[in-house]
C-alpha cells in the first residue's frame, strides 16, 4: 500500500515515539530523526515492540497489522533527510525554549512553502518558538496529551501569524489519524489543558496544605467521582444537564458557586510539609522506582485504552 505523505518526527522520545505510532496507524510513511544513531534505534525497537503488543491485545488502531505500520515508521540521523518532502514535521524535543528555538531555526531553512512546522510544547508560547521566522505562517502548536496513542485530545494554538488554512489543515489531519482537535483562536499562558489541570492541582494541594482531605481522598475525589463524568463530557455539559440549561443552573448555583470561589486560597509553592505529605502517599502507592512507575504507567494506560474502546464501542452503537 502506497504511504499518504511523508511526516517527519525531530525527536525520539515517548511524546516522538506516540506520533509516529499515531501517523503510521493512518498510513502515513515517517522519518523518526534524533542526534544520535543509538537514540533512534532504540526508538524503533521500542515502537515495534509496542505495535506488537497492541496487536496481540486487539488494541491496535487502524486497518493495517502491526508489521505493516512499522514498515512505514524509518529512522534517521540525518536532519535534512528527516524533514525533505515532509507535509508535515512535528517536534518533540525537551521542553527548553533555546532548544525548541534552534530546530525550528533548522526546519526554517529547509522548508519549503507547503510544510506545516509544528511543535508538541506543552507550555512555551508559539510567539517565543516562532518570532522572526521565514515560515511563521506555517508555524503552529499541536500540543499532545501523554501518553498521546491513549489520550486522543490535541490543542492547536497559532503564532498570531499563523495562516487560518495551517490551523484547518492541522486540524483535519489530526481527526484523520484518530485524535481529538481543539482550537485556540489566541495564544495564551498554559493553553488550556494545563490551565484547567493548573486550578484543579491548586484547590487539590490547598485542601490537602489546609488539613481538609488526605491526598488518597483528594485523588479519588476525581477518579470515583468528577473523573467519572468528565469522560464523556466536560464540565459545561455536565452544567447543562444538571439543572433544565445552563442558564437554569446558573441561576440555581451562581451564587453558590461565586461564595465558594471566593474562599479559594493563595496559589501554593507545592513545597513544605504539604509536599512531603503528597510525596509520602503517593510513594507508598507507587514506590519512584522506575519499576514500579513503568508498571504503573502499563496499568494506566491498560484502563485507558479500556476507555478508548468503551467510548468508541458506545458511539457506534449510538
Amino acid at each position: 500500500m502506497a504511504a499518504k505523505g511523508k511526516v517527519g518526527i525531530i525527536g525520539s522520545g515517548l511524546i516522538g515515539r506516540g506520533w509516529a505510532m499515531l501517523f503510521a496507524a493512518s498510513g502515513y510513511e515517517v522519518c523518526l530523526f534524533d542526534i544520535l544513531p543509538e537514540q533512534v534505534s532504540g526508538a524503533l525497537d521500542n515502537i515495534k515492540m509496542c505495535l506488537q503488543d497492541l496487536q496481540k491485545a486487539g488494541l491496535l488502531r487502524g486497518s493495517l497489522t502491526a508489521d505493516e505500520q512499522f514498515g512505514l515508521i524509518s529512522g534517521c540521523s540525518d536532519f535534512n533527510a528527516a524533514c525533505q518532502g515532509a507535509l508535515h514535521v512535528q517536534e518533540c524535543v525537551p521542553e527548553n525554549l533555546e532548544l525548541k528555538k534552534k530546530i525550528f531555526s533548522q526546519l526554517d531553512a529547509v522548508a519549503d512553502d507547503n510544510m506545516v512546522l509544528s511543535s508538541s510544547t506543552s507550555c512555551i508560547l508559539p510567539s517565543k518558538i516562532f518570532s522572526g521566522l521565514k515560515h511563521v505562517k506555517q508555524c503552529i502548536v499541536a500540543h499532545p496529551v501523554n501518553p498521546p496513542y491513549y489520550v486522543p485530545l490535541v490543542e492547536l494554538i497559532p503564532h498570531p501569524e499563523t495562516e487560518q488554512s495551517i490551523m484547518d489543515r492541522t486540524r483535519a489531519l489530526m481527526k484523520e489519524i484518530g485524535q481529538s482537535p481543539v482550537s485556540l483562536k489566541k495564544e495564551v499562558d498554559g493553553f488550556a489543558l494545563n490551565r484547567i489541570q493548573y486550578a484543579i492541582i491548586a484547590e487539590s494541594w490547598r485542601l490537602i496544605q489546609d488539613g481538609v482531605m488526605s491526598p488518597e481522598d483528594v485523588d479519588t475525589v476525581m477518579s470515583a467521582g468528577l473523573g467519572r463524568r468528565y469522560a464523556f463530557m466536560g464540565p459545561l455539559e455536565v452544567m447543562h444537564l444538571n439543572a433544565e440549561g445552563m442558564k437554569s443552573y446558573v441561576e440555581r448555583y451562581g451564587e453558590t458557586m461565586q461564595r465558594v470561589l471566593s474562599t479559594f486560597g493563595p496559589i501554593p509553592d507545592f513545597s513544605g510539609p504539604a509536599l512531603e505529605t503528597v510525596d509520602a502517599a503517593m510513594t507508598n502507592q507507587t514506590p519512584s522506582t522506575p519499576e514500579a512507575l513503568t508498571e504503573r504507567r502499563r496499568w494506566r494506560d491498560a484502563r485507558l485504552t479500556g476507555l478508548a474502546r468503551l467510548q468508541s464501542d458506545m458511539d457506534n452503537s449510538s
